[in-house]
C-alpha cells in the first residue's frame, strides 16, 4: 500500500461528513428563481445579473462552533467549507484578490473560525475550492497564465497559512456545469501543486469523471444526479442535500426537509461500496443553522450506525496509473 493509498484508506474509514455551504450565494440567492449561483452566465454566454459585492457580506451572528456541535451531534467525522464558490467571494482576506472578506462589512476569517471549531470538536476539516470563477472570469472561456497563478495563489494560502488540510475539495473544473478543461489546466499541475504544498492532502474532483485519473477520490454529487453504476469498490465520496439547494432560502426555516430516514438508507448503500457520505448544512444569512436542519442533523446521529474499520485495500479498489511512484 502506497502513501496514497494509505491516505485514502484513512479518508473511507471517516464514512460520515458534512458539506457546508455558506458564501455569497446565501445573501444573493436566499430569494428568488436563481439558487446557488449564475449558471447561464458559464453556460450560455447570458451577462452577468448578479454581481456581488463584499460590502453585502455581513454575517452578524456568525457562529462555527454551532455548527461544529450539530455535525458532531449527526456523528459526522469530516468536514468542508466552500472557501470560495463559483461567483469567487473568498471567506478569507487572500491576497491574491480584492473580492474577498477583507473588503467585507464582516471582515471575520471564516476559514480560520471554521477550521477551529471543528477541530475542537475533533472532526477532521478539510477545504471546498471552486476553479470556476465568475468574477475573476475563470471558466470553460479562459484561463490564462495569469488566471492560474491567481488559482495556485489562493490554494497556496489555503494550505500554508491554516495547518494540516487533509483534504482539498475542487470543482468547477472540467465539470459539465462548466470551468476550464483539462487541456486549459491538467490535473497533474494542480495535483503536484497541491503535494508539494502538503503531500498528504487529497484532491478530491468533483468534475471527475473517469475513476481516479483526475481525482484521488471518486466524487459523486449525488443532488446533481450523478450516481454510482456496477460494482464499485471504493474510495468514493457522495454529497447530498436535506434542503432544496446547496446554499440556504429563506423559505428553509419552514420547507420540509428531506428525511434523516433517507440519509441513512443512503449510508446503508453507500458504506459497503467503501463510498462515504456526505451531507449539506446551509448556514443562514447571519450565520446560524436553521433550527429544523439542525433537529435533522440530531436524528441523523441517532440512527446512523458506521461498519468496522478497512484495514487493507479491497480487491477492487481503484488505482491510477502514476500510483506506484506515489
Amino acid at each position: 500500500m502506497n502513501q496514497l493509498q494509505k491516505n485514502q484508506l484513512d479518508f473511507i474509514n471517516l464514512r460520515f461528513g458534512t458539506f457546508i455551504h455558506f458564501n455569497s450565494a446565501t445573501v444573493q440567492f436566499h430569494t428568488g428563481e436563481m439558487k446557488d449561483w449564475e449558471w447561464s452566465h458559464e453556460n450560455e454566454g447570458m451577462p452577468r445579473k448578479f454581481p456581488f459585492s463584499p460590502a453585502d457580506w455581513n454575517p452578524s451572528e456568525l457562529d462555527c462552533k454551532q455548527w461544529a456541535r450539530i455535525a458532531k451531534e449527526a456523528g459526522c467525522q469530516f468536514a468542508a467549507l466552500t472557501t470560495k464558490h463559483h461567483e469567487g467571494f473568498a471567506l478569507w482576506p487572500t491576497a491574491y484578490s480584492e473580492h474577498c472578506v477583507k473588503n467585507a462589512a464582516c471582515k471575520t476569517d471564516v476559514v480560520a473560525e471554521f477550521l477551529q471549531a471543528f477541530r475542537e470538536e475533533g472532526i477532521q476539516a478539510g477545504l471546498y475550492f471552486s476553479i470556476l470563477d465568475l468574477t475573476a472570469g475563470i471558466g470553460q472561456r479562459s484561463c490564462t497564465e495569469e488566471q492560474k497563478a491567481l488559482i495556485k495563489g489562493e490554494i497556496t494560502e489555503l494550505l500554508t497559512n491554516y495547518g494540516e488540510i487533509p483534504f482539498l475539495i475542487a470543482d468547477g473544473w472540467n465539470a459539465p456545469w462548466g470551468g476550464p478543461s483539462y487541456e486549459m489546466l491538467a490535473f497533474e499541475e494542480v495535483d503536484q501543486w497541491v503535494k508539494a504544498l502538503q503531500p498528504n492532502c487529497l484532491l478530491m474532483n468533483i468534475g471527475c469523471t473517469d475513476g481516479l485519473e483526475q481525482t484521488d477520490i471518486v466524487v459523486f454529487e449525488n443532488a446533481a444526479g450523478q450516481e454510482v453504476e456496477g460494482i464499485f469498490e471504493g474510495p468514493g465520496v457522495s454529497s447530498n442535500k436535506l434542503t432544496d439547494a446547496w446554499f440556504w432560502r429563506a423559505s428553509d426555516p419552514a420547507a420540509e426537509l428531506a428525511s434523516p430516514d433517507w440519509a441513512i438508507q443512503k449510508m446503508e448503500q453507500y458504506f459497503p461500496m467503501n463510498i462515504n457520505f456526505m451531507l449539506n448544512l446551509s448556514p443562514n444569512i447571519q450565520g446560524k443553522i436553521d433550527p429544523n436542519l439542525a433537529k435533522a442533523f440530531k436524528e441523523t446521529g441517532e440512527k446512523v450506525k458506521f461498519p468496522n474499520p478497512l484495514q487493507e485495500l479491497p480487491q477492487g479498489w481503484l488505482t491510477r496509473a502514476c500510483d506506484s511512484v506515489r
